[in-house]
């Protein structure tokens, strides 16, 4: 049976991998920094206590040998312009990763992110330049490329998995979803937002948890691959079929914040490369 592990199990996208290894036939350990009886129940795995901060000698051996790790977890978010993530997390990552590595550990799959495109504008493929333009953004861009030269000294298949945009719930508080459902709860008439122009790229979370237990059980040098939707939608219609969808009794209040200044007002996800993966 296969084995695979889930770093960041306890997270908004963490829980719903989980959720989504359910229904496979292989062997979880999911890591959490602290254990507690509020964790979920795993029925075909088990909880494993770590800080990947701080990992003992053996941890490879600590996460019961896996063919494959589902790595998820990176603190500091969702302040994307904190020097912490390469001043800080970006150490620890390459650190936790490169010693599962070096243990034995063959087959990865990192969760990247569309920032690391920076400010460019329209459909992004994966051949595209990264021009990260944020802390986050950047430090993720150098732990991809890190991770690229490690492979020319410790064999292993790598799928950088580059996230756009994600909603569900469960979501952290700062998103827009959960922002919506939390007004809507507050029972509030209007919805303060941006004018709402800018055009993204969305999937539900159900789906990109689908999409990164796929691409795992490949145990392919896959590279890196948009996980997104290649469809773009404006903010505003994406917040009025939330409402429609809910049929919930609230307005969008347009014009309330200004726009974000660390992402361009138009790009979505080229969706190719991951099709022709699946269906070539």
């Amino acid at each position: 049976m296969i084995k695979i592990a889930i770093t960041g199990a306890t997270g908004f996208i963490g829980s719903h991998v989980l959720t989504e290894l359910h229904n496979q036939t292989v062997e979880v350990a999911a890591v959490a920094r602290f254990l507690h009886d509020g964790l979920p129940e795993i029925s075909n795995g088990r909880w494993i206590q770590l800080d990947i901060t701080q990992p003992p000698n053996d941890v490879f051996t600590l996460l019961g040998r896996p063919d494959i790790l589902i790595h998820l977890a990176w603190q500091g978010l969702p302040n994307y312009k904190s020097l912490y993530h390469f001043e800080s997390e970006l150490p620890r990552q390459y650190t936790f990763l490169k010693q599962l590595i070096q243990q034995g550990l063959k087959s990865l799959v990192v969760s990247g992110t569309c920032f690391e495109y920076g400010m460019q504008s329209g459909g992004l493929s994966e051949e595209i330049e990264t021009r990260p333009s944020n802390p986050y953004g950047f430090a993720k861009d150098a732990l991809r490329k890190q991770l690229q030269f490690l492979q020319a000294f410790h064999p292993f298949s790598l799928t950088w998995a580059r996230l756009f945009y994600i909603y569900g719930e469960g979501q952290p508080a700062s998103s827009i979803f959960s922002q919506l459902k939390k007004a809507v709860d507050e029972g509030l008439a209007e919805f303060n937002m941006s004018d709402g122009e800018q055009l993204r790229d969305y999937l539900p979370i159900r789906e990109v948890a689908e999409k990164l237990v796929l691409l795992a059980l490949k145990k392919k040098n896959i590279g890196t691959i948009n996980i997104c939707s290649g469809k773009p939608i404006s903010v505003r219609n994406l917040v009025e079929k939330w409402i429609q969808e809910g049929q919930y009794r609230i307005k969008p209040k347009l014009g309330f914040y200004p726009y974000p200044d660390y992402e361009p007002m138009a790009f979505w996800g080229d969706r190719s490369r991951f099709d022709h993966l699946v269906n070539g």
